[in-house]
């Protein structure tokens, strides 16, 4: 059995470390120490068999049978103030084999249809903070949908409008979009999108942020548990 790589992203103050797993887009996590970042990608585990699974790759996923940290590098002030990725790793820049882009596009896809089954699926009221605030279901769903019009789709060439998303169908045809102008970057073989980002490191970064705010979702959710002989 091999292991899971695992890259880890330091601030520059070292307030946050940040690990991510190159080949499973999406599986990323932070902590205040690399310990505390190490146990919850262990506690994670679970929740991205189901992204695997729903991508047809649950059976090489699970049998990766530990976490192997093959690298880490530095970050910047945001690495530190966000606890995310903020700059890509040494694989980020070069693009992989058409097989693997596909592959990695399977994951994305994946990503999305989680979100959206814990979406439909969690109370509307969201568990507030210790100070009363946090957003709502609602909110969170408008946060995730708005960062792929205004951050990822313009990296890509789109001009996505966020009205289109209310609906299944302009939903439906938002992400479509994103994963036929992900496809024809990497065919025209075009690595940077933007001054600094490149196209695996968009890839991973828009899988991980519909992953975070589903498990937010997930985390919070007040639906009341099911007794069994309730």
């Amino acid at each position: 059995m091999s292991g899971m790589k695992l890259l880890i992203e330091q601030g520059p103050k070292q307030k946050r470390f940040v690990g991510f797993a190159p080949d499973w887009p999406g599986f990323e996590r932070n902590g205040k120490t690399e310990h505390d970042l190490l146990e919850k990608l262990e506690a994670y585990l679970p929740r991205y068999t189901r992204v695997a699974a729903r991508a047809g790759q649950e059976a090489p996923f699970l049998s990766q049978n530990h976490i192997e940290v093959i690298g880490r590098y530095p970050g910047n002030t945001s690495t530190d103030y966000w606890g995310v990725s903020h700059v890509p790793a040494a694989c980020d820049k070069e693009l992989p084999s058409a097989v693997e882009w596909e592959r990695r596009l399977s994951l994305l896809a994946a990503a999305w249809a989680e979100f959206d089954m814990i979406a439909a699926r969690v109370s509307s009221e969201l568990q507030r903070g210790s100070r009363g605030g946090g957003r709502m279901r609602d909110e969170v769903i408008g946060h995730t949908w708005m960062t792929e019009v205004v951050q990822i789709a313009p990296k890509l060439g789109l001009d996505s409008k966020f009205p289109a998303l209310l609906t299944p169908k302009g939903l439906a045809s938002h992400r479509a979009l994103l994963i036929d102008a992900f496809r024809r970057y990497h065919q025209a073989g075009k690595l940077m999108v933007g001054r600094s980002w490149t196209l695996p490191f968009l890839l991973r970064r828009a899988a991980y942020h519909v992953l975070d705010h589903a498990w937010e979702m997930e985390d919070k959710d007040l639906t009341p548990s099911e007794l069994p002989g309730v």
